[in-house]
């Protein structure tokens, strides 16, 4: 385990080799997880400012933010913004945990950018297992290149997974770890129609169930960053009562 020094408030701390933030932690989330965090060797990190958010997200050690939109005295499209906020400045994975169950609370988080969205009152090994997801996809996304990787073309598309990068016509595009592994996936099955319920299960490596939302909204955020007209798309297709394809 790497250790690195790391100086906040005027204290000096010795952190752990990846940092987990937890923002405005209404949900007393922190508590309930610091015990299976410290098994894992992840550092927890707990703030309810705006300002040392913003930093921790732009620290090399962070690796991904446990977030509840639902701020103290502001309102839920408040934290949205703030979520919206963070994901122009960084491509960390996002799990928003919140007590709001409605669909469309949930939508509204995953189209400001979040990776993930669970309810406060779920079961702390399944948050556990999520962020482990999130830790190894993030980490995979990051890393130095590997020499078991491959290059997947299709026509202006390419899908480097030596770089993990993703370019169109020579055009780099940011894609968020989520993002990244659904294109591969897509991509690297060229033709293959996948359902929504194989591609959470082959991405997120659990058992889908509801997941409709969060795969759309995640397909459209892909289609706006590789496609000239999203509405119109040319790599990434519906077929219509069975799933999503490339090519």
């Amino acid at each position: 385990m790497h250790l690195s020094v790391r100086l906040t408030h005027g204290r000096v701390e010795y952190t752990m080799e990846k940092d987990l933030i937890i923002y405005n932690d209404n949900t007393g989330i922190s508590k309930k997880m610091a015990p299976l965090l410290k098994g894992e060797n992840i550092n927890m990190i707990v703030t309810d400012s705006r300002r040392e958010l913003m930093n921790l997200i732009m620290d090399e050690q962070t690796k991904l933010l446990l977030f509840d939109v639902e701020i103290n005295g502001l309102s839920w499209y408040n934290g949205v913004e703030v979520l919206s906020e963070i994901r122009s400045r960084s491509i960390i994975p996002v799990i928003v945990v919140s007590a709001q169950g409605a669909e469309s609370a949930k939508v509204m988080a995953l189209n400001a950018g979040a990776d993930d969205y669970v309810m406060v009152d779920c079961n702390p090994l399944e948050l556990l297992a999520r962020i482990k997801c999130q830790f190894r996809r993030y980490g995979q996304l990051v890393s130095s290149p590997k020499h078991t990787g491959h290059v997947y073309r299709v026509e202006g598309l390419e899908v480097n997974d030596l770089s993990r990068s993703v370019t169109v016509d020579g055009r780099e595009v940011k894609l968020t770890p989520s993002e990244y592994e659904i294109l591969k996936l897509l991509v690297q099955e060229q033709g293959r129609v996948f359902s929504i319920s194989q591609i959470y299960e082959a991405v997120w490596h659990m058992q889908a169930y509801g997941v409709d939302n969060t795969i759309a909204v995640h397909i459209r955020h892909i289609r706006e960053k590789i496609e000239r007209n999203p509405k119109d798309p040319h790599y990434l297709k519906v077929v219509w009562g069975t799933g999503y394809k490339v090519g």
